[in-house]
């Protein structure tokens, strides 16, 4: 099944996808828009551009498990989304994935402009793994 992952942000949203083999995550690029309703829109078409089966965004609990502002704005923009593709959308958890991302990017020494271009799709990557990590331990994917 074709997955894509979103890390939604207020200015950079994060996309990645996996093949039907569902063995490795990519990451495909960043949107930059600000405006929410367009980010939305820009994610659909991205959806159908991938020919995503599926969409998992990541869904920012606190760390203690309670829901904050930013996990609801994430709930709210994955109706949105799903009122726009033909796939299922899902929240996903996904604590500490953008510390992880900026800890693979330490790792390859990415730094400045170039970091900040590319740490949300790192964090949709982490997302995505995450997900097909899951799918696989419960026999939930086709493979």
């Amino acid at each position: 099944m074709i997955i894509m992952s979103v890390d939604f942000g207020d200015s950079r949203t994060g996309i990645a996808v996996c093949g039907k083999s569902e063995m490795i995550a990519s990451p495909v690029c960043v949107i930059s828009e600000k405006d929410f309703n367009k980010c939305i829109e820009k994610t659909a078409v991205l959806a159908k551009e991938q020919r995503a089966e599926e969409i998992v965004v990541g869904y920012p609990k606190n760390m203690n498990g309670t829901i904050g502002e930013r996990a609801e704005k994430c709930r709210l923009f994955s109706e949105k989304l799903s009122e726009l593709v033909e796939c299922p959308v899902k929240l996903w958890d996904e604590r500490c994935t953008t510390i992880s991302a900026h800890n693979a990017l330490n790792v390859t020494n990415t730094r400045g402009k170039k970091r900040k271009a590319v740490v949300d799709a790192v964090a949709a990557v982490i997302i995505l793994e995450s997900y097909l990590g899951y799918r696989r331990n419960t026999g939930e994917s086709v493979t």
